[in-house]
């Protein structure tokens, strides 16, 4: 009963095999003798959609976290020190403190963005 059970299934995949064409065995196969499907093999629908756009360094559903922004942004003070708090995603509820110093560009500890203090005078 089990020998005539497995001829049977051995001839399903003989004739989905051949369905197939030689050129396409290897990607039809049902399994490969020890080798084990990649992540991508096996996806499916949204999942696959997605790991094809990373493959190609493209982000059509925004599920990858933002750039900062280029540049350094300034800081206006009327003191020579500042407390900056800095959001680094915009949907992020912590915030990020550090002192900002006279003279220097500094670093959010987190993104990376940059910051700078520079002087305000009042207009009277």
């Amino acid at each position: 009963m089990a020998l005539r059970l497995l001829r049977g299934t051995r001839a399903l995949v003989v004739q989905a095999l051949r369905a197939c064409g030689p050129a396409q065995v290897a990607a039809c196969s049902i399994a490969n003798a020890g080798d084990i499907p990649s992540d991508e093999g096996q996806a499916t629908g949204l999942e696959r959609e997605i790991m094809i756009a990373a493959r190609d360094d493209s982000d059509p559903y925004n599920i990858l976290a933002t750039k900062a922004a280029l540049g350094t942004k300034e800081v206006p003070s009327i003191t020579d020190k500042r407390i900056v708090g800095c959001v680094c995603e915009e949907d992020n509820s912590a915030v990020i403190w550090f002192w900002l110093h006279k003279g220097q560009t500094q670093h959010c500890p987190n993104c990376g963005t940059h910051y700078k203090l520079v002087p305000h005078q009042f207009s009277h």
